[in-house]
C-alpha cells in the first residue's frame, strides 16, 4: 500500500527522475549532438508531467512517511515551475548553437534542477525540503559556470556556489534547532505542536535561519548579493532559467513553511518578513536606477518582484496566500517574455548586453519592441496590463491584514520602479540607432515573446484562470 501511494501521489517526479537518467544515457550513447534532441524531449516531458499533475490529482494526498505532499497549492506551483524551466529551455535552444555551448549536459541539468523544484514544492518535512532545495542547487552552480571559458561565467559559478553553500548551512542549523526543541521535523507535527503549546524561544530563532536560508533563494534583501552578478556573468538563457523556475519553487515552499508548521507563529514571522519586503522593494526599486547592463537591471528588477511578492505573504492570510500564488504566475509571463526578447535580439554579431544596444529598435523590429513595451508596462504597474492586476492583489491583501504602511511603501516603490521600465521604453523608441541589429535568433524565440505579450496584455478578459486557480491553490494551504 505505502509503495502504491507513493506510485499515485510522487508519479510526476518518479517519471522526471527516470527521464532524467535516460536523458544522460541517451547523451552519452547518441552518436553527434543530443542537446537539440534532449532539449525537445525534455520540454515535451515537462508539457506532459504538467497535465498529468493537473488532470491526475485529486485533493490532497501524503506518501513516504510524511515526507512529501500533493494538494492544490503544489499542483500550482509545480505546473508554473514546468512552465518556468520548458521556457527557458525553448529560450536557450538557437542560443547555445550560435554560441557553441550547445553541450548535451544543458538541458540534463534543468531537467534535474527541475525535479529538484518539484520535491521542493511537495516537501512536507524539513528533511524533504533540504533534499529537493540541495539537487535543485548543485544543478544551479553547475549552469551558473557553464560557459567555462568565460572569467565572469566561472565568477558567477564560484560566487553563486559559496554563498550557496552558505545559505544551505544557516537553513540546516535552523532546522536543526526546530528539531531539538520541538523533537519533529514533519510540517504536520510541527502545526500541532505549535498550535498546542507556546513556542519554545529556541524554535523561534531556527524558523529566523530557516527563513534566511530560503530568502537567499529567492534574493530577498539583504540575502541577494549574489544575484546581480550571478544575472551578469551567467549566459542568457541561464540567466532566464534563474528568473523564472527556481525564484517560484523557492517562494512556493517559503509560503508553504510558514503558512503550513509555523502557522500559529505569524506573529512571529510576520515582522521578519516586513522587514525583507521592505529592504527588496527599496533596494530593488532605485538600485536599478543606476544600471546600464541590462542583465544586472533583470536582477534588480527580481529583486524588486519578489518584494511585492513578500508584501502578499506578509499579510499571513488566505488572500496573502492567494496573491502571492497569482503574483507568481504574473511574474513567469513578463519575465518570460523580457528576457525572450533580450536573446532574440543581437547588434553587429554580439548579443545585447547594455540598454544602449536598445537604442533605434523600433525602427529597426518594430513587433520587439512593442512587446518589450508590453513587458516593461507590466512590470511597471501600468493598467489594465497584467502587472497591474498582480500588484493590485497584493496590496489588497496586506491593506486587509491591515499592514498599511506596507502597502504605502509598495506603491511608493512602484513608482520609483516605473522610471527604469520607462527608461528602457524611452531608448527603444526616441534615442537614434548606433549599431546594426542583426536577423532575430529563431521563430521558437519570436512564438514566446508574442505569446507571452498576448497572456501580459488580455489577461484582464479572462483573469479567474489565473486569480481563481491562486485562491483555490491557496485555501488549500489553510484546510480549504
Amino acid at each position: 500500500m505505502p509503495v502504491l501511494g507513493l506510485l499515485t501521489t510522487a508519479l510526476p517526479e518518479l517519471i522526471l527522475a527516470i527521464a532524467g537518467m535516460a536523458f544522460l544515457m541517451i547523451g552519452v550513447f547518441y552518436k553527434g549532438n543530443a542537446t537539440t534532441l534532449l532539449s525537445g524531449l525534455a520540454i515535451g516531458t515537462f508539457v506532459v508531467l504538467a497535465l498529468l499533475i493537473v488532470f491526475g490529482s485529486e485533493g490532497t494526498a501524503i506518501a513516504l512517511g510524511g515526507q512529501f505532499i500533493t494538494d492544490g497549492f503544489a499542483v500550482f506551483m509545480k505546473v508554473l515551475v514546468l512552465a518556468g524551466s520548458g521556457l527557458a529551455l525553448l529560450l536557450s535552444l538557437t542560443y547555445l548553437q550560435r554560441e557553441q555551448m550547445d553541450r548535451f549536459e544543458y538541458p540534463i541539468l534543468v531537467t534535474f534542477a527541475t525535479l529538484g523544484m518539484l520535491i521542493m514544492v511537495s516537501a512536507n518535512d524539513l528533511m524533504s525540503l533540504y533534499v529537493g532545495l540541495e539537487l535543485q542547487s548543485l544543478s544551479l552552480y553547475v549552469l551558473a559556470a557553464f560557459r567555462r571559458d568565460a572569467l565572469k561565467a566561472s565568477e558567477a559559478g564560484l560566487k553563486y556556489f559559496v554563498l550557496g553553500a552558505l545559505s544551505s548551512g544557516i537553513l540546516l542549523y535552523g532546522a536543526s534547532l526546530v528539531y531539538g526543541f520541538s523533537g519533529t521535523t514533519n510540517f504536520t507535527e510541527l502545526a500541532a505542536f505549535f498550535a498546542s503549546e507556546e513556542a519554545p524561544i529556541g524554535a523561534v530563532v531556527g524558523l529566523v535561519f530557516v527563513l534566511a536560508g530560503l530568502a537567499f533563494k529567492i534574493s530577498a534583501v539583504p540575502f541577494h548579493m549574489w544575484t546581480p552578478d550571478v544575472y551578469e556573468g551567467a549566459p542568457t538563457p541561464v540567466t532566464a532559467f534563474f528568473a523564472l523556475a527556481p525564484k517560484i519553487a523557492a517562494f512556493g515552499l517559503l509560503t508553504r513553511v510558514l503558512i503550513g508548521p509555523f502557522g500559529d507563529l505569524t506573529n512571529e514571522w510576520q515582522q521578519v518578513v516586513i522587514v525583507l519586503a521592505v529592504a527588496s522593494l527599496t533596494l530593488g526599486a532605485f538600485a536599478a536606477i543606476a544600471q546600464t547592463n541590462i542583465k544586472r537591471l533583470m536582477a534588480y528588477s527580481s529583486i524588486a518582484n519578489m518584494g511585492y511578492a513578500l508584501v502578499g505573504l506578509a499579510a499571513g492570510s488566505a488572500a496573502g496566500a492567494s496573491a502571492v500564488a497569482a503574483y507568481l504566475a504574473i511574474y513567469l509571463f513578463m519575465t518570460a517574455g523580457a528576457f525572450a526578447v533580450i536573446i532574440n535580439l543581437r547588434v553587429n554579431d554580439r548579443a545585447v548586453e547594455n540598454l544602449s544596444d536598445l537604442a533605434g529598435l523600433a525602427q529597426a523590429k518594430p513587433f520587439m519592441a512593442a512587446c518589450m513595451a508590453i513587458f516593461m508596462f507590466s512590470m511597471a504597474g501600468i493598467p489594465p496590463l497584467a502587472g497591474f492586476f498582480g500588484k493590485l492583489v497584493v496590496f489588497q491583501a496586506a491593506v486587509q491584514a491591515e499592514l498599511y504602511v506596507l502597502a504605502i511603501i509598495g506603491v511608493l516603490a512602484s513608482v520609483v520602479g516605473a522610471f527604469y521600465y520607462l527608461r528602457i521604453i524611452k531608448i527603444m523608441y526616441f534615442d537614434e540607432a548606433t549599431e546594426n541589429f542583426d536577423r532575430p535568433l529563431g521563430g521558437e524565440l519570436s512564438f514566446v515573446v508574442g505569446t507571452m505579450a498576448v497572456v501580459t496584455l488580455f489577461l484582464f478578459i479572462l483573469p479567474g484562470v489565473v486569480f481563481d486557480n491562486a485562491g483555490a491553490a491557496a485555501a488549500t494551504l489553510f484546510g480549504g
